[in-house]
């Protein structure tokens, strides 16, 4: 089985701070940091070191970085024939904030990213010929629309992490198999408040309403939502501490995928996406913090 990864690939600058600064107020930081970072390039990391079959349909400039950035994911395993470089523009960057809780602030400006449009996706439509499709919301809207629709219709289990939050349409939302937003996401979509596991029941009905068979809202240190078709339940996280956030739900989606490219049962992939997730917390940065198979599987030796 193969999974394709139709979506990001940037630059992460990364500092840590004591806390996020005011408006207006300068801090110094430290542990200055240029890493490879995106979302579905993280995800395609994410899956193809947890054992997935994972090719990447992505967009990178010509900066300097760029090159490197293609070459790493290669060494990872994963297929970068659909990895175009695009003339006159510079890969995405992220700026990142990571304050001493771990959480993390992030700013981004799409560069490259922009530019992975239908047209262009129609030059790599051999890549969406595949098992899972896994999408997220740093490409156009329009690109996710037509990779789901041309996935789907060759019989492709569409997987959709809806991040960054923003609304979307019922048309994608019909093609999505399984969706994994956080809180803030499944708010975002549902209009229901996900505060308690009765919120997030809430809205994973909404979502199943809008034809998503399967709803997996992350919800942080208190686990995961799993719904399939209105059956739901909280299923418990890893209790680890957390150094760095960042890609943590990257890194949960990657293995998600890939767990069930393997042919583990949904919670089974779940508790295997927890415990990839749960390592990734506690080592800094994007791609820098993915775990590979065998660590994962130590982690579930353990508990």
């Amino acid at each position: 089985m193969t999974l394709t990864v139709a979506g990001s690939i940037n630059i992460d600058h990364v500092i840590r701070l004591p806390q996020f600064p005011r408006p207006g107020e300068t801090l110094t930081g430290r542990d200055y940091r240029i890493v490879p970072g995106g979302k579905g390039a993280n995800q395609a990391v994410a899956a193809a070191r947890a054992g997935a079959t994972t090719r990447l349909v992505a967009c990178v400039g010509e900066d300097a970085l760029a090159g490197s950035l293609v070459a790493g994911f290669a060494a990872d395993g994963i297929d970068t024939a659909a990895i175009d470089t695009v003339a006159g523009v510079n890969t995405g960057v992220a700026l990142i904030q990571v304050n001493d809780n771990g959480e993390n602030t992030i700013a981004l400006a799409a560069g490259a990213n922009g530019e992975l449009t239908p047209a262009r996706l129609e030059r790599h439509a051999a890549a969406l010929n595949c098992e899972q499709l896994l999408l997220q919301l740093e490409i156009p809207l329009d690109t996710n629309l037509a990779a789901a629709r041309a996935a789907k219709t060759q019989g492709a289990r569409v997987v959709l992490n809806p991040a960054p939050a923003r609304p979307l349409p019922d048309e994608l939302l019909a093609l999505v198999d399984l969706i994994t937003p956080n809180e803030t996401e499944a708010e975002q979509l549902a209009g229901v408040a996900v505060n308690d596991d009765a919120g997030a029941a809430a809205a994973a009905e909404v979502l199943h309403a809008k034809g998503i068979d399967t709803v997996i809202i992350t919800l942080g240190a208190r686990g995961v939502w799993l719904s399939e078709r209105g059956q739901g339940r909280r299923v418990p996280g890893f209790s680890v501490q957390a150094v760095d956030t960042t890609a943590a739900g990257d890194t949960f989606n990657g293995a998600l995928v890939a767990a069930l490219q393997q042919g583990l049962p949904l919670a089974q992939a779940v508790h295997f996406a927890q415990a990839a997730a749960a390592i990734s917390v506690t080592r800094p940065g994007a791609q820098t913090s993915v775990p590979f198979r065998a660590e994962i599987e130590a982690l579930l030796e353990q508990h």
